[in-house]
């Protein structure tokens, strides 16, 4: 049976869209699907001007909250243009690329209730690990952390650039989730042709050590190039060391389990393990 769901990027004025865009286009392409960009309007960001008649002074001055309400319909319309901008130029991108007729959306509203709205269409969604609304420092904010809890499909996070991934770390606990990742890993066209590191932190008892051998032959007889690794420390600093040490160019983890790895996507650790990532991220259900 054909999967008709469709890759989705969410595209706004971040400097990271582009590379979200080039990672649904890379995953359309691998997985033979249809590519949707989506952009979505916070109402927070362009709401109607409150209602400020009842303070001191400005009760007598109705043209005022006319001329504010005039003022944030102007910046909603301009918004909504500046949006079908950015959903024209990811459309020229995915052209460009060879990925003809992608569809858009422009939304209305917050953008995990947007993306949630469209849960049941979404194959594979990709999104940049800071939005446009993030600012200048390095903090991711909490809509990204919003969108991981708010959506049950795979989650490709990344950077301000993107490269087809050719070597992979496959972050791997043990757990029933992180058996699901071994079996989904196999199954989808996204890791094909790339060499695997299966990669478990902690010291592992004789049932993990069991469960790690089980996924490496289950990797091996899909016909991966795999390396196995067993880590001390924490779970968090020792992916990220492994896989700058080896050059691994994508990361794969679940999004829930039992074990530490389980901690990095719940909670404010969740927004660390992306802030740090050099590469991007691949969260699977």
């Amino acid at each position: 049976m054909t999967d008709e769901r469709t890759i989705v990027a969410c595209v706004d004025g971040s400097a990271y869209a582009a590379a979200a865009c080039d990672a649904a286009i890379w995953a359309a392409g691998k997985l033979d699907a249809p590519l949707t960009f989506v952009n979505v309007i916070s109402r927070r960001k362009h709401a109607a001007a409150a209602d400020y008649s009842g303070q001191i002074g400005l009760g007598t001055r109705e043209h005022l909250l006319t001329e504010l309400a005039e003022l944030d319909g102007q910046r909603a319309r301009l918004a909504r243009e500046r949006g079908r901008d950015f959903l024209d130029t990811a459309r020229q991108r995915a052209e460009q690329a060879g990925r003809p007729d992608p569809t858009t959306r422009q939304r209305n509203g917050e953008l995990v209730d947007a993306l949630h709205s469209m849960d049941d269409e979404i194959r594979l969604l990709a999104i940049g690990k800071r939005g446009e609304s993030a600012g200048d420092d390095d903090h991711l904010g909490s809509n990204l952390e919003r969108v991981i809890r708010g959506v049950s499909c795979p989650i490709l996070v990344t950077n301000q650039s993107f490269t087809p991934p050719q070597r992979v770390l496959i972050a791997f606990d043990g757990s029933k989730t992180g058996q699901r990742v071994i079996e989904r890993a196999v199954a989808t066209p996204l890791l094909s042709e790339v060499e695997v590191h299966l990669v478990y932190v902690g010291q592992p008892n004789d049932e993990r050590r069991r469960q790690i051998d089980a996924a490496a032959e289950t990797l091996r007889a899909a016909g991966a190039t795999l390396t196995t690794a067993v880590l001390e420390g924490d779970v968090e600093p020792a992916l990220h060391d492994y896989q700058r040490q080896h050059g691994l160019d994508l990361m794969v983890m679940g999004a829930y389990g039992h074990t530490r790895i389980r901690q990095l996507l719940v909670g404010s650790t969740t927004t660390d393990m992306i802030r740090r990532a050099e590469v991007p991220l691949l969260i699977v259900r």
